[in-house]
């Protein structure tokens, strides 16, 4: 009897702690939304404001429509800002008498090299109205300084550190650690650089692999030193030589060769942002925050009846519905196929940011956009990354915009099939039996290898996939199946290269794509209106809030080896025929 109402009594206990936590959820979460609905409301701007951007905080490609996203957990914890409305801030600020100064700070930001070219370029824009920008931080990793070099001034803390080495991208391989779980990786693909497959066949790069990750990690590279050659008016070769010979090793260093302007202690930056903003120095400083100031931004009456659409296409292609944070074919060609059908949207703008995923998907992708450009003009507009799937997708525009370091090209097809017999049958003492009414109906079991003759089949279909995407990229760019293979298999080029070797028509940023399409279009009001729909708050928290906090948790556990994680668990998840990245490529 005293262990039955042992039990009981624990029952209730577990039953009111459950209820209780869930009760505190729910107030979060009210609280939040009350919160959020009172930042809606507009910032004033005061005179003698000084617009205050830390782009260590987040700055995604669209700016999301989530009101929990500043909880921990369930949002980012972060107020979120896309890229476009950050450049149209700064561009707003440029010409704002209320704005007197930008606070610039970045000790590591979490960014593209694109997207930081993207910004650095509007701050240089912003100079040009004799504001100044003020850069401030107490380390300085070589993004963070990239961005920061754009500043009329750049100080950095006395006792901190400013990273100038220069560029390397370091490849996982899985060879090795699948040998000895018996694991086997059976591979199909079509082109000598479509890499993807190597890290589970190979220990090492192949010299295919090496040649092109040297190229674009060069070109990356050449990107960085020009822009901050040109800001910091600096040759070109002692930056080089510096890094290479690593000068910069102390902040005395940084100053005596003029990456910075002077080592300062916050307070004494302060100081001078309350001279340059007109306000006494016992005062206190006016700033406001880019996000905030955006919102402000983005309230103000937009003029034209004519508009300009640009679509989002963002993050891994895969069929389906997808998210803000993904390429749903279903979701991604039905926007398309909004903006063809609205008479009012004279142009469409897409903006790919995507190292690609399904091969069918992105074909889906690209029928929509293909028939949209008999109707109306279509810019495609390439972010940090535009590659295989993701640039099968733009393939068919009037015309492609890349930044100098976009990564983009990989016109290539791979299919990895895993076979798991030496594990289950050796290994764990696991094994199968099958009964089947013809010869292929178990084709692409991971239960054994596959025959020659099941290999035959996936290479043909491989191919005819291979085929059939560069197909799709000769008649978007006006080449030759011909030409379109010498540039294409599986190759990954930077965009300088890529608009030389024609897969691109010019350099330029997002607003660039959308004055052309404006141009093209022959309109000069317009108004521009976002797709797909952004998420519903509450549909997106309720979908995604278990697998936020999944990943919350398990970045926690897997600190600096949490990428590791994520490309063991995608080499799983992503068996069958890929139009996707060799690799992840981390460039530090």
């Amino acid at each position: 009897m005293r262990e039955f109402f042992k039990y009981v009594f624990a029952t209730v206990v577990g039953f009111i702690i459950s209820i209780f936590v869930i009760g505190l959820f729910f107030i979060v979460l009210i609280s939040a939304l009350v919160s959020s609905i009172g930042d809606d409301k507009k910032v004033a701007v005061v005179a003698n404001s000084v617009l205050y951007l830390n782009l260590d905080k987040g700055i995604k490609e669209r700016t999301p429509n989530n009101k929990f996203e500043k909880l921990p957990l369930i949002g980012s914890g972060e107020n979120i800002i896309g890229i476009r409305d950050f450049i149209q801030a700064v561009k707003h600020a440029k010409t704002d008498d209320n704005i007197k100064v930008i606070y610039l700070t970045t000790s590591s930001p979490s960014l593209g090299k694109a997207t930081l070219k993207e910004i650095r370029d509007a701050l240089i824009d912003f100079r040009s109205s004799k504001k100044q920008i003020i850069a401030y931080s107490e380390v300085y990793s070589q993004d963070a300084y990239y961005i920061a070099s754009a500043a009329n001034k750049v100080y950095l803390n006395p006792q901190g550190g400013l990273e100038f080495k220069g560029f390397s991208s370091e490849l996982m391989f899985f060879k090795g650690a699948l040998e000895k779980i018996g694991v086997e990786a059976q591979i199909i693909r079509v082109g000598n650089y479509k890499s993807a497959v190597e890290p589970f066949i190979n220990d090492k790069m192949s010299d295919f692999n090496r040649q092109q990750v040297t190229a674009y990690v060069s070109g990356l590279y050449d990107t960085f030193l020009n822009g901050i050659a040109s800001t910091r008016s600096i040759a070109k070769d002692s930056l080089f030589n510096w890094a290479n010979d690593y000068k910069i090793q102390l902040p005395q260093d940084a100053l005596s060769h003029k990456l910075v302007d002077g080592l300062r202690y916050k307070d004494q930056v302060i100081d001078e942002l309350k001279s340059l903003s007109d306000i006494e120095k016992d005062d206190k400083i006016k700033m406001v925050a880019i996000n905030d100031y955006a919102e402000n931004v983005a309230n103000e009456k937009k003029i034209g009846r004519k508009k300009i659409a640009i679509i989002y296409a963002n993050g891994e292609i895969l069929s389906g519905e997808g998210n803000d944070e993904s390429i749903g074919s279903e979701r991604v060609s039905r926007a398309i196929r909004k903006a063809r059908q609205d008479s009012s949207i004279k142009a469409i703008v897409l903006r790919v940011n995507s190292g690609g995923g399904s091969a069918l998907a992105s074909d889906v992708i690209w029928r929509e956009i293909s028939l949209s450009k008999k109707v109306k003009p279509v810019i495609a507009s390439f972010g940090d990354v535009a590659a295989s799937g993701g640039y099968y997708i733009g393939a068919a525009a009037d015309s492609i915009f890349v930044q100098p370091n976009t990564i983009t090209g990989s016109i290539g097809v791979f299919g990895i099939i895993p076979n798991f017999q030496n594990l289950l049958n050796n290994k764990l003492g696991i094994t199968f039996d099958r009964v089947k009414t013809g010869k292929y109906a178990d084709i692409m079991s991971v239960n054994r290898a596959l025959t020659p003759g099941e290999r035959f089949i996936i290479q043909t279909e491989v191919n005819h996939i291979y085929d059939t995407f560069i197909g799709r990229v000769a008649d978007g760019r006006k080449k030759t199946k011909a030409q379109i293979d010498a540039i294409g298999g599986g190759r990954v080029w930077v965009g300088t290269d890529a608009v030389k070797i024609g897969l691109a028509d010019r350099v330029g940023n997002f607003n660039d794509a959308i004055v052309a399409a404006a141009k093209k279009a022959n309109i000069k009001e317009y108004r521009v209106v976002e797709y797909p729909e952004k998420t519903d708050p509450l549909a997106s928290l309720m979908q995604s809030s278990t697998d936020k906090i999944k990943l919350y948790y398990a970045q926690q556990e897997f600190g600096d080896n949490f990428m590791l994680y994520q490309q063991m668990k995608k080499a799983i998840l992503h068996s069958g025929v890929q139009a996707r990245m060799p690799f992840q490529i981390v460039v530090q």
